[in-house]
């Protein structure tokens, strides 16, 4: 009989609050790799938004630099409209540039309606559920929640004090609202100078 009392004292199993510490911490690993992949799900959906956001601002900056190179404009025009110049201030809708060719100015206008988007804001046609471009099943990309600013600002003389009358600073920023309601942006610096 001992042998069997001894027996039975070493086989053992798990008690109760084993078995709650084992589920309490395997829910905690499962909750944070279903986190972290719904977190990897938005950043997905936030790179083709952040990729058109780069294009715009780079594409709004050697705008201005290729009318700056072929006298399109003079370079008292590279300002902002308070300070003498044709830039808007502020952020302004994602419009066509108007016949001066240049965006965030006063002659932009809407984008006009082209099968897939309508009027308005610019709009890209993406593939539809047949994954091919340019089908009837095309899906519209608006891009009615990005904003473009144009900021042109005097550059300092190495005495910072005087202007340099040859040198500004053009800050292109396109903002958008991502999927879950918070602000992205986009910032471009450069200078510009009245030399070609």
């Amino acid at each position: 009989m001992t042998n069997r009392s001894s027996l039975s004292s070493q086989q053992g199993g798990f008690s109760l609050i084993e078995v709650m510490v084992a589920i309490t911490l395997l829910s905690i690993a499962i909750l944070t790799l279903v986190a972290a992949f719904a977190s990897a799900v938005a950043s997905t959906q936030n790179a083709e938004e952040n990729l058109i956001a780069r294009q715009k601002a780079l594409q709004a900056m050697e705008s201005i630099f290729t009318a700056r190179n072929t006298q399109q404009i003079t370079f008292a025009a590279i300002n902002n409209i308070p300070s003498g110049g044709i830039f808007t201030l502020g952020a302004t809708p994602m419009w066509s540039a108007g016949p001066d060719g240049l965006v965030n100015t006063a002659d932009d206008v809407p984008f006009p309606a082209n099968g897939v988007c309508p009027a308005g804001p610019e709009c890209f046609p993406l593939p539809g559920p047949d994954g091919i471009l340019g089908t009837p099943d095309d899906v519209p990309m608006s891009l009615g929640n990005f904003t473009r600013s144009i900021t042109i600002a005097p550059v300092l003389q190495a005495d910072g004090v005087t202007v340099n009358p040859n040198l500004r600073q053009i800050t292109v920023t396109v903002t958008y609202q991502g999927g879950r309601g918070e602000q992205h942006s986009y910032t471009v610096l450069s200078l510009i100078s009245s030399f070609r």
